[in-house]
């Protein structure tokens, strides 16, 4: 199977995703998590790129992430990941697979479109009922956000957060919205306006992300 486009441009937003190899378990204790984020405080270091939400799951993570140049995102992906499993396996005394092969990664519109998928992003444990609140739990840039906390602290967006954002965070996610993230991640396409969609995937050539995905265009389907 062909891999699938990866849309790039400068100083745009990214939403990230890896999860580990056939849904296992990555981070088994705090250490595990603490691990990966000093990889990511690494990575802040050697390249230009910004993280302005995160969360570690048990199993994957996600990323809201803005590279100053286009060709910074994969080459600061395969430094997090090439590291990460490095030291992973010598602390296990493991080898093989440990994440689902590349990482995804879809560009975000920089408006409220933004705010939703940091929304999204840092509401993850609720959604998943690992936590009741996303203040509590302890693996994401909601908890370190406007603190003096030594983990990785999130960059700020190019708007205020509203003032109530934790209670804005825990209040679940329309039918609708958490559809359209789904959409996104799903058919691994831009997330934003119907109208910003259409223009970016035409200036970056990823107009296959418009069509569902697992049916050949032109093909008519069987009612």
């Amino acid at each position: 199977m062909p891999r699938s486009a990866r849309a790039l441009a400068n100083n745009c937003y990214y939403h990230v995703i890896n999860r580990g190899n056939g849904r296992q378990q990555v981070f088994h204790k705090e250490g595990d998590y603490s691990a990966f984020l000093d990889v990511l405080l690494g990575a802040r270091q050697k390249y230009s790129v910004k993280v302005l939400a995160w969360c570690l799951m048990p199993n994957h993570f996600h990323l809201l992430v803005q590279p100053e140049e286009a060709t910074q995102l994969n080459k600061w992906m395969q430094w997090v990941m090439t590291t990460h499993v490095r030291r992973y396996h010598k602390h296990y005394g493991t080898s093989g697979h440990l994440w689902q092969g590349r990482y995804k990664s879809f560009i975000v519109q920089g408006n409220e479109h933004l705010l939703t998928i940091a929304r999204y992003i840092e509401g993850n444990p609720v959604r998943a009922m690992l936590s009741p609140t996303a203040a509590q739990w302890a693996w994401s840039s909601h908890q370190v956000r406007n603190t003096d906390s030594k983990e990785l602290q999130p960059d700020r967006l190019p708007f205020p957060l509203p003032e109530d954002w934790s209670t804005f965070v825990d209040t679940p996610l329309t039918d609708t919205e958490i559809e359209k993230v789904r959409n996104s991640v799903n058919r691994q396409a831009s997330f934003g306006h119907e109208n910003w969609i259409n223009e970016i995937c035409v200036r970056l050539g990823l107009e296959s992300t418009l069509r569902r995905r697992g049916w050949p265009k032109g093909r008519k389907r069987k009612e």
